[in-house]
């Protein structure tokens, strides 16, 4: 299914090969997230992610850039995670030294040219303005807060706009420097790519270099935050979230609690969807959704309700959670959820992009890489009765947690019904 090379002080490379692909996918992270900045860096990390794309070495300006990925009809981007930051881009198959080239240049050779930061510094601004002009946004923004703390976890990754601006250029090649290392680095490919092609790019593109790999302090005891935190914004909708403490990546349960948070709320099909839409009308938008870290992690369900409808859309969710802990899945809906996720699995992993994510996070950030296949076994192998082991583990009154942005007058003392029945 793939293969993997570790250069020498470099990155490590890994690939899968599929005959006859007309697109070939790269996506190269950066073990560099917002976990791993210090005091007076908040938001360097999401900022470097920025600042790559003004001008590089051999690309010397954002159009340059644009130009040689989008000339041949790719696309690509950039996103930073907590413990994470990844580059990719999709290209024809026959581009596959543009793209190891184009991103190579990216990360190991901005130009970080202080001009363009202090240009760029505004857009994040911007950027960060949107989030908490989105209520939905902002919604999540508070809930991480209320799981997580104030520290590296539960603060926004953009940082705030204090922070950006009080960022130098400095600061931020200090950052460049210290953690986009080649060898703190990993590159995958996905499509009809020859691997040793593969090494031989990127050991060009993206040269040596160990430097220390920076760690994270650990993840707070969870939750972290207050119980309820509560946002007004003059809208017609009000958004709710609310969660519990689930688990760190690569847990030995994780795989149940796919399955577990696929019969909760992911998709049409799913407990939260059928009740609280399709039953009751109390939103148009509801779902559930796990997020993990490398010691810490949660499951949070979110909706957009009528203000005044809160405290039933309350109800109905912590009524689902309550049933999950109380009563096992019936077998014909267990086996509609699990195939529910394998289908989805498989169906994304033949699009090369999601391929090449696959690989590459699997190989960044967790302790081995699954195929496809070891994957779907995983699936396959979990029970009723670990669902419901687990959702009992989980589902306690004391690690729940509320975020709410709603108009002013609404959403006040929610938080005395933050219980399961």
């Amino acid at each position: 299914m793939y293969q993997r090379t570790t250069l020498s002080a470099g990155p490590r490379v890994i690939s899968t090969r599929l005959p006859g692909a007309r697109s070939v996918a790269l996506a190269a992270y950066v073990l560099a997230g917002s976990r791993q900045e210090g005091d007076g860096e908040i938001g360097v990390a999401h900022f470097m992610e920025h600042i790559t794309f003004k001008g590089t070495a051999r690309y010397p300006t954002s159009r340059a850039i644009a130009a040689a990925i989008e000339g041949v009809g790719g696309n690509f981007n950039a996103a930073t995670d907590r413990e994470s930051t990844v580059y990719w881009a999709r290209l024809p198959a026959r581009e596959l030294a543009t793209a190891v080239d184009v991103l190579g240049d990216l990360i190991a050779r901005p130009t970080l040219d202080p001009r363009e930061i202090d240009h760029e510094r505004t857009v994040i601004v911007e950027e960060i303005r949107s989030y908490y002009d989105d209520p939905v946004e902002y919604a999540h923004i508070l809930f991480q807060e209320a799981m997580f703390g104030t520290g590296p976890l539960g603060r926004e990754i953009c940082g705030d706009e204090a922070s950006v601006r009080g960022l130098s250029p400095q600061a931020i090649r200090r950052f460049w420097e210290a953690t986009y290392r080649p060898a703190n680095t990993v590159v995958a490919a996905a499509g009809d790519v020859d691997h040793d092609r593969l090494v031989e790019l990127v050991a060009a593109a993206f040269g040596s270099g160990d430097g220390e790999r920076p760690g994270f302090a650990p993840a707070p005891a969870l939750p972290a935050g207050p119980r309820y935190l509560l946002g007004h914004r003059e809208t017609a909708q009000a958004q709710l979230v609310v969660g519990v403490p689930a688990l760190p990546r690569d847990h030995p349960d994780s795989w149940i609690l796919a399955v577990l948070n696929a019969v909760l709320g992911d998709g049409m099909s799913s407990r939260l969807f059928l009740t609280v839409r399709e039953e009751r009308g109390l939103a148009y938008e509801v779902g559930s959704s796990v997020v993990e870290y490398a010691d810490a992690g949660a499951l949070e369900i979110s909706a957009g309700v009528d203000p005044r409808q809160l405290r039933p859309a309350l109800g109905a969710i912590l009524a689902e959670l309550a049933r999950l802990r109380d009563e096992e899945v019936p077998n014909d809906e267990l086996a509609k959820a699990k195939s529910y996720l394998a289908g989805g699995l498989e169906l994304r992993l033949e699009e090369t992009r999601h391929l090449a994510s696959w690989l590459g996070g699997q190989e960044a950030l967790h302790r081995r890489v699954l195929t496809l296949e070891e994957a779907l076994a995983a699936i396959d192998g979990v029970t009723a009765g670990e669902v419901r082991r687990l959702a009992g583990e989980l589902f306690r009154d004391e690690g729940l947690r509320l975020a709410v942005v709603a108009p002013p007058r609404f959403g006040r003392g929610l938080d005395r019904h933050l219980r399961l029945p």
